[in-house]
């Protein structure tokens, strides 16, 4: 029963498996560890107890490679949809200002048309005013007119010297 001190590098390379998977498989297994004086882990070990077989896979530079590509592939990829994305925005965003003054030039003639109609309105209540007036009988007309004319007599009617004069009797 050999009992070996091993770093991870050399465990590794005796089951053939890289030196974070022998790190990995010596935490699992829960095997004495202790540090050398050039500060590297030694690891206590009894390769005959060992029953590790090594997984058969691809080499690491390969697959490494094929996901560079295949990842450079898709970044070129995502870059175009970008170029396409940005000029669709820009149309977008040149049809909004377009939209915009368009809205801005539609509300300035809204606001013209109110206010001519308000005017317009104006205008009629006046003509109506002076309608209704014409309308009447000539005394009424006349009435009116001094009403208007002169508000501080028109307390001063013959109705209301009338009602004085009775009561002074």
């Amino acid at each position: 029963m050999p009992v070996e001190m091993l770093t991870y590098a050399d465990l590794g390379d005796r089951l053939k498996i890289s030196p974070e998977a022998a790190r990995a498989l010596v935490k699992r297994h829960r095997w004495p560890r202790s540090r050398a004086n050039d500060g590297k882990t030694l690891v206590q070990v009894d390769l005959t107890e060992i029953s590790h077989s090594p997984i058969a896979r691809q080499p690491q530079a390969q697959a490494g490679h094929q996901v560079v590509t295949a990842l450079k592939q898709r970044i070129e990829t995502l870059q175009a949809e970008l170029i396409e994305t940005k000029a669709v925005a820009h149309g977008h965003r040149a049809d909004f200002e377009r939209e915009c003054e368009r809205t801005n030039k539609l509300l300035a003639e809204l606001l013209r048309a109110t206010s001519e109609s308000m005017g317009a309105r104006e205008k009629a209540a006046l003509l109506e005013g002076k309608l209704s007036m014409l309308t009447q009988p000539w005394r009424r007309r006349l009435v009116d007119a001094f009403t208007l004319a002169l508000p501080q007599v028109a307390g001063n009617t013959p109705e209301s010297a009338g009602g004085s004069a009775r009561s002074h009797n």
